[in-house]
């Protein structure tokens, strides 16, 4: 039997924030004072870092329960099957239904139950719940998937990422630039399989001891704050532990799986930062003693932004569907899917198509 991933679907918001839309920000030091240099120099420097060049906002009467919807309709719809046969609904998500004017999260319900709901699953057997595991959490729901339908709890799994982290974000801080919202769907099913195939192997770890608040919720920059918390970060310290952990995860998931680093085709990697993604896939090759492979690296930062636990399944759907311009995915193909975050979290699951 193999866990195969059957139907993907994404949701894209259409409010495009290009980088120039930031020119009239007011951006502030940690110590509420201002930058020494013009926001232009800024921006400049946050392109050439991140490789950011424009984000996606969701609209204003759309909630990250919404996007989840709207890509899970997409993923049933791809896996062709009956809706009411899944097992599990698996919500990944950070800051929950976050209304447009507030930054105030609301998760009662649940978002896998409101997913449900509008889904319009009438199987109580159905079991919808959520995932808080930082950006990693998509990957994390796909290693859970996985788990229930091997030990037979499951036979059908919907896993979804979603977040709208432009509403949790602290404007006068220049890192606000770097985040999104969107949300990402897969089915993953068990099927009968001649070959080995599907899910190969996975690996998880937290680092909870100095790295626990290098991302965290602090007030905003502004002097008059009132106290209110926002999504921060300490990024040279994230940067720094992702090169020096994610490469080795990567390296024992792949090694787990029996497959070899020449099979490897591409990496989805958590979107966070396109320099950043690029050093921890050269550092990855290197372990093997190998180049980097041309075209193993699929990008959707620079269009998309950093949505958090939706980067990952987005950028698949986009491979699968055709949807990134010299990315494609057919029969055999081995890729993984790697992320890092909040915890801080690493995991990644290496698959085989």
């Amino acid at each position: 039997m193999a866990v195969l991933i059957t139907g993907t679907g994404s949701c894209v918001p259409t409010i495009v924030k290009k980088n120039s839309d930031f020119l009239a920000h007011h951006f502030l030091n940690e110590d509420g004072l201002a930058f020494g240099s013009d926001n232009e120099i800024i921006i400049e420097k946050f392109h050439a870092i991140t490789g950011i060049e424009e984000r996606r906002y969701a609209e204003n009467h759309l909630k990250a329960s919404d996007l989840a919807f709207l890509a899970s309709q997409e993923a049933i719809s791809a896996a062709n099957i009956d809706k009411n046969t899944l097992d599990y609904i698996i919500v990944a998500h950070n800051f929950g239904d976050v209304s447009k004017g507030t930054i105030q999260s609301d998760m009662l319900p649940s978002l896998a139950s409101r997913v449900k709901n509008k889904l319009g699953i009438v199987n109580a057997n159905c079991v919808a719940y959520d995932l808080i595991f930082g950006c990693p959490g998509w990957v994390q729901g796909v290693i859970q998937a996985e788990s229930f339908i091997k030990s037979g709890l499951a036979k059908k799994v919907l896993v979804v990422g979603t977040e709208t982290l432009s509403r949790v974000l602290d404007h006068s801080d220049r890192d606000s630039m770097i985040y999104s919202d969107g949300a990402g769907a897969c089915v993953l099913e068990s099927k009968e399989s001649t070959t080995k195939n599907g899910i190969l192997s996975r690996g998880a770890q937290t680092f909870s001891e100095d790295e626990i608040n290098y991302l965290f919720f602090g007030k905003s920059y502004q002097k008059e704050s009132d106290g209110t918390g926002y999504i921060k970060m300490h990024g040279r310290k994230i940067y720094e532990f992702a090169l020096n952990n994610v490469p080795q995860s990567m390296q024992k998931a792949l090694d787990a799986s029996g497959v070899s680093i020449h099979e490897v085709t591409k990496i989805c990697i958590h979107q966070a930062n396109e320099k950043m993604d690029e050093a921890i896939v050269k550092r990855f090759f290197r372990l093997y003693k190998l180049p980097v492979p041309k075209g193993v690296l699929p990008m959707s930062i620079h269009k998309l932004g950093n949505s958090s636990v939706a980067t990952v399944p987005t950028l698949l759907d986009f491979i699968l569907k055709g949807k990134m311009e010299g990315h494609q995915l057919v029969a055999g193909d081995v890729v993984i899917l790697a992320s890092v975050g909040a915890g801080m979290n690493i995991n990644a699951v290496v698959y085989r198509f």
